[in-house]
């Protein structure tokens, strides 16, 4: 283990990211060195997502690119972790020669001694769901930067027909509230200026001790670390309350952003999703949010040609998205997983005509995105600098506390991590442009 040099990329969600700092804590308390590129890495792993066929794609192709560092280190040790390590297990080590460890969600524990067990020749697997692991007394390796992820669940129990989550990262499991809310303390004192609370559905958050939900938990997050801006994801339509959406507007560091995926403006389709709520439903909620929460900025999710979707309910989703006019969206065409209800069910829309409809979806939001935008010419957001612009080093990029991407020139007195108010002079579909006031 001596100078054992381990390097990870991640791929997918931000759990992923946050599950890549709990393994980098586990591995640097036993020894091992973290290391930002591949290039002298004795170990590589690839921390993986199984949401999308496309996901897992990228892994392989990612997997054959590495054989050249293993040609030039023969003892070079090739993993994967996360999701795709829990669903396709053997797979991997049969179809793959180059991989030696397989390491699920619940089993990051155990990676060190894979990686023993690895250098020595011998190939690992630990893939055993569990019921009560959350990691909670392993402190994520954080080594920069001024937002933080802080996991409060994992795993997930709503089954929906089409996602892997449930069978790769088990039952839905809470941490104790109170360690929460020292993980907060602790990144303020570390000077992290935001946290993203994080769960597959963070409504269903519930501390077995205390009897505190998620409404409760974000109040006490909210009070114990003032001057931190405080985001979360995932909601679930079917329970997200009153009491949370109250809590959201009488905390003004609790940002005035709401990821709530919708997938489809069918109730028939939503139905066949095993979903558990209605449009109208949905819609009542959204209301609700825009009447507590002024000036909230909307996301969502939508999944384009999910099997026997026709084209009337497509239009019902296009329909669903002018009403609600999203500030952004994450949308995807359907892609069969296996172990899923779906994947049952005749995968029965063309792949062309899921592209059309994809496609379609995409070019409304940027329209809707754009449009929402332009209002936004003259008003004036707080923006935490978060880095140097993309496009120019003479500009700050940072957020504002509704979720968007606002550039502006730099000034001598503004640095990263500062909270800064921003007069917005111009827009696109996708970002903002304005100057320091």
């Amino acid at each position: 283990m001596e100078n054992t040099n381990v390097y990870i990329e991640t791929y997918g969600c931000q759990m992923n990211f946050s599950d890549t700092e709990i393994v980098s804590s586990v591995l640097v308390n036993n020894g091992y060195s973290m290391i930002d590129n591949p290039e002298n890495a004795d170990v590589i792993f690839l921390n993986t997502c199984s949401i999308r066929d496309n996901a897992e794609k990228k892994i392989y192709e990612r997997l054959m690119h590495l054989k050249q560092y293993k040609k030039k280190n023969k003892k070079l040790v090739v993993g994967v972790l996360g999701c795709m390590a829990e669903r396709l297990r053997g797979r991997l080590l049969d179809e793959r020669e180059i991989v030696g460890i397989v390491a699920g969600p619940d089993e990051y524990r155990k990676v060190p001694d894979l990686i023993e067990t690895a250098l020595h020749g011998t190939r690992g697997i630990a893939v055993q769901l569990s019921r009560v692991e959350t990691y909670d007394d392993i402190p994520p390796l954080r080594t920069e930067g001024i937002a933080a992820w802080v996991s409060i669940m994992r795993g997930c129990d709503n089954f929906c027909t089409y996602c892997v989550v449930p069978y790769t990262r088990g039952r839905e499991r809470s941490r104790p509230a109170k360690s929460i809310v020292k993980e907060a303390i602790g990144l303020a004192e570390h000077g992290f200026k935001e946290i993203t609370l994080l769960g597959q559905n963070v409504n269903s958050f519930y501390d077995e001790e205390t009897k505190e939900n998620f409404s409760a938990l974000l109040k006490s997050v909210a009070e114990a670390v003032p001057e931190m801006r405080i985001r979360f994801m995932t909601s679930h339509p079917k329970d997200i309350s009153d009491e949370l959406i109250e809590t959201i507007a009488s905390h003004k560091n609790i940002c005035n952003f709401v990821h709530l995926p919708v997938q489809s403006g069918s109730n028939r389709v939503l139905d066949k999703m095993s979903r558990s709520y209605t449009v109208e439903h949905y819609l009542e909620r959204i209301a609700k949010i825009k009447e507590i929460i002024p000036g909230v900025s909307l996301s969502t999710d939508i999944i384009a040609g999910f099997p026997s979707e026709t084209l009337e309910e497509h239009q019902m989703t296009m329909e669903l998205m002018a009403k609600v006019q999203y500030d952004g969206a994450f949308m995807f065409k359907y892609s069969p997983r296996e172990n899923t209800k779906a994947f049952k069910m005749e995968d029965d829309v063309p792949e062309d005509e899921k592209l059309r409809r994809l496609n379609e979806i995409i070019q409304q939001q940027l329209n809707i995105s754009k449009e929402l935008n332009i209002k936004e010419i003259g008003n004036i957001h707080e923006v935490l600098v978060e880095g140097e612009s993309k496009k120019k080093k003479e500009e700050w990029q940072g957020r504002s506390d509704s979720n968007k991407v606002v550039v502006f020139p730099k000034a001598d007195t503004t640095k990263i991590g500062d909270l800064v108010k921003v007069r917005i002079t111009k827009s696109t579909s996708g970002t903002l442009y304005g100057e320091l006031i």
